[in-house]
């Protein structure tokens, strides 16, 4: 049996509500669930240690992706990206949310739960999810352009 992947999510206050539903939504497709927070609803929380967090254990744990959510997404997918070794992006269809994956490789979605019905929110995280990196020569080449700067400026 081959593993579930493993998707940490986090979110804060203007998360909450889409996050609790999709905690549920991709543990019933399968996926291995690590919620990392915000816990409990907290009109006055700041994402950045959720996103930092999230954004952590995705480097540290190969194979596995993360979902930041807020309200419209942006202060989470920048906060992520302050992680070395992230590649966040900030998905606002399907279309950009594979376009993510495939051309970027990108490891960590941000979405804007403000942004979004529920319906439209849980089938561009499932894009990004379902959605490998196409391996194309040109594609590597920038993020192998993308981690040296990283690697030379951080």
């Amino acid at each position: 049996m081959i593993a579930a992947m493993r998707v940490y999510v986090a979110g804060d206050h203007a998360g909450f509500e889409f996050k609790t539903h999709l905690l549920g939504a991709l543990k019933e497709r399968g996926f291995d669930v690590v919620h990392v927070g915000a816990f409990e609803y907290d009109p006055a929380d700041d994402y950045p240690p959720y996103c930092f967090d999230a954004a952590s254990r995705v480097v540290a744990d190969p194979g596995s992706l993360g979902v930041v959510i807020g309200g419209s997404g942006n202060g989470e997918q920048i906060s992520a990206n302050k992680v070395r070794g992230v590649r966040a992006a900030l998905a606002w269809n399907v279309e950009t949310a594979q376009l993510a994956r495939q051309h970027n490789d990108a490891n960590v979605l941000g979405i804007g739960a403000r942004q979004h019905s529920v319906e439209e929110a849980t089938a561009i995280v499932l894009a990004f999810l379902d959605t490998t990196f196409s391996g194309d020569e040109r594609h590597a080449r920038r993020i192998g352009e993308i981690t040296e700067y990283e690697t030379l400026h951080s």
